[in-house]
């Protein structure tokens, strides 16, 4: 229920809020979007908590490619605060931002190790793709594509991120692990990390069926408690000073990018594309599952100040790059803070606010062990899946691409394999039917980029 402005106190007075929190709250539209304060902040402590983990496994990922980690730390610290907070301040919505897992991966062992491309210009490289998205976004291309995502599809990518989610929960805390013969089998449950796991699980469970709002950041919490309890966890402090922030920041080559003193390189030019499309695909793909499980999504699909949501995301990603890091993302982790009732850009702010403290407080974050976050994300997975209820599935035009969408993002583990599959059999059963319009030519000219993609893709294995 929405509370009004003025509460009235225990001894009758009326407890008017000041000029400068009746101003925040009109800013962030608390009372129309029905939540509170103390609800946004726990939110953002919650997204914080689920996605702490990029700030150590970032740098061990891109320390790989030749980068100092203690600089690459700082930068991911920096990059994160920045990018949530720009998002919570331009677009009001509660995204939080960091590196994105992947595309780190991507910049370190196909870039950098596979092309022998030096890391100064593997970041000079991010920096391009993230101006290329600040003039895909102002010239209003971003939005067409976004716009141009079947609106039927929508619940099938909130649900095809859900299980996503579930899935790397699973497999974090150990229930799911790796099998030669099946693919995937069930991990030793009578592991050390696996068992916590299982605690926490149950435990976040109970508290949610005890209407608990706040279950997952108290269930994180003790199920942290517990382990250093247990003797499971064990802290490793490391130390990082503002000094090491020199080591990458503003070390990008972009003359060495874009190759000034010749022709353009077919290898970079895909470096620069592989960049944008996971990017902009990936983030799609969040921003339609966290915005639709807020219920901010209008009734007619349309997702409100969405050209303010892409700038924050094209804006980190450049001032990522000149942090010394790769391409900045939009974290699918925000589902964890929106399923306790985060609603407003508050909670991006207080989830940039930790990762600056956490250039101050690393050693402590790195005490939250992957048993304890995971958890919230298989929880955070069933909460999502509750989407399925909203597709047509009597309807074959709707069910296959819906189908389709919901079980590739999982298993490719990719949002933007996800959207490919729906958007491309979505398009080709219109075709099919004698269905299409000249009104959907994005749509089907997204469907023959994603073809393209798939025989480059088959041709690269």
């Amino acid at each position: 229920m929405i509370k009004s402005a003025a509460r009235q106190t225990a001894d009758g007075l009326v407890d008017k809020p000041g000029p400068t929190r009746a101003f925040l709250e009109k800013r962030f539209d608390l009372r129309a979007r029905g939540t509170t304060w103390r609800t946004e902040v726990l939110a953002g402590a919650t997204t914080f908590l689920t996605m702490a983990y990029i700030v150590f496994v970032n740098p061990a990922i891109l320390g790989e490619a030749g980068m100092p980690v203690a600089a690459v730390a700082v930068a991911t610290c920096l990059s994160a605060a920045i990018g949530s907070i720009l998002m919570g301040l331009v677009a009001n919505y509660p995204l939080a931002l960091a590196p994105g897992m992947g595309l780190n991966a991507y910049f370190t062992y196909t870039v950098v190790k596979g092309m022998g491309v030096p890391w100064q210009t593997a970041l000079g490289c991010v920096f391009l793709s993230g101006c290329v998205f600040l003039v895909l976004t102002a010239a209003g291309i971003r939005q067409l594509i976004v716009n141009a995502i079947p609106r039927e599809l929508f619940a099938a990518v909130a649900a095809g991120v859900g299980l996503f989610i579930a899935f790397v929960g699973l497999r974090d805390a150990g229930i799911i692990v790796p099998s030669s013969g099946t693919t995937v089998a069930m991990g030793n449950l009578r592991a050390p990390q696996t068992a916590l796991a299982l605690l926490g699980l149950l435990l976040i469970a109970g508290l949610q069926a005890w209407g608990v709002r706040t279950a997952m950041l108290w269930g994180i919490m003790a199920t942290t408690v517990a382990g250093i309890a247990l003797g499971i966890v064990h802290w490793a402090p490391a130390h990082y000073r503002f000094a090491d922030m020199t080591a990458t920041a503003f070390h990008l080559d972009i003359r060495a990018a874009l190759h000034l003193k010749g022709s353009f390189g077919a290898g970079l030019l895909e470096i620069i594309f592989v960049f944008l499309f996971v990017d902009l695909f990936d983030n799609v793909g969040t921003l339609v599952a966290v915005t639709k499980k807020t219920g901010l999504v209008r009734q007619t699909g349309e997702i409100p100040r969405l050209n303010q949501i892409l700038f924050a995301d094209a804006a980190a990603t450049i001032l990522g790059s000149l942090a010394g890091t790769s391409t900045v993302v939009t974290y699918i982790e925000s589902a964890a803070g929106v399923a306790i009732g985060g609603r407003t850009g508050i909670a991006s702010i207080v989830t940039g606010l930790l990762f600056l403290a956490a250039l101050f407080v690393a050693p402590l974050v790195a005490m939250i062990p992957a048993a304890a976050t995971s958890p919230a994300l298989i929880l955070v997975g069933s909460l999502m899946i509750s989407a399925v209820s909203e597709i047509e599935w009597a309807d074959p035009m709707v069910a296959v691409p819906a189908f389709l969408t919901m079980i590739t993002i999982p298993l490719t583990f990719s949002i933007a394999n996800g959207l490919a599959f729906g958007i491309t059999s979505f398009a080709l059963l219109r075709l099919l039917r004698g269905q299409a319009m000249a009104r959907d030519w994005m749509l089907y000219l997204l469907a023959a980029l994603f073809l393209l993609r798939f025989l480059y893709m088959a041709k690269s294995y």
